[in-house]
């Protein structure tokens, strides 16, 4: 269960979306995910890839409370879909954070200077993720990197 400290943020689950291209690291989180007492139906959405990202965004049937971006993925990287999001007035307020196996500093540069509200390397620490994903959700920036 996640819980939180924050009086901003609703005492209902928080609704994760997932953008990966790769199926391993899509069942992954979701694993991760399910163990924090969330549900792949009603919280839990994985889009397979950022084609059409906007298009598959505004079908879903409630707003995210957060965004989970793979970086290195195809036709549009993450930079590219952080900055489709930006420009839709809906969703400027939403957190999304980078997941991503490059952890080179330029690249962590070049995610804060694009507006990411963070960063967690992969592999995903199983121990530590629900408590980042609480402090995402709190509205702090986390950037783990391992």
């Amino acid at each position: 269960m996640i819980t939180s400290t924050s009086t901003q943020r609703p005492t209902r689950q928080p609704v994760v979306l997932y953008v990966e291209d790769d199926a391993l690291s899509r069942e992954v989180l979701s694993f991760y995910l399910m163990r924090m007492g969330l549900s792949r139906e009603e919280q839990i959405y994985l889009f397979d890839s950022s084609e059409n990202f906007l298009e598959q965004l505004r079908a879903l049937p409630v707003k995210p409370d957060v965004i989970l971006l793979d970086i290195r993925m195809w036709p549009v990287d993450g930079f590219g879909v952080l900055a489709q999001l930006r420009e839709q007035p809906d969703y400027t307020g939403i957190p999304v954070v980078a997941l991503t196996a490059s952890v080179m500093s330029e690249e962590i540069s070049l995610m804060r200077d694009a507006g990411f509200s963070g960063c967690i390397t992969k592999p995903i620490d199983q121990a530590s993720f629900a408590h980042s994903l609480t402090q995402i959700l709190d509205g702090e920036k986390i950037w783990k990197i391992y």
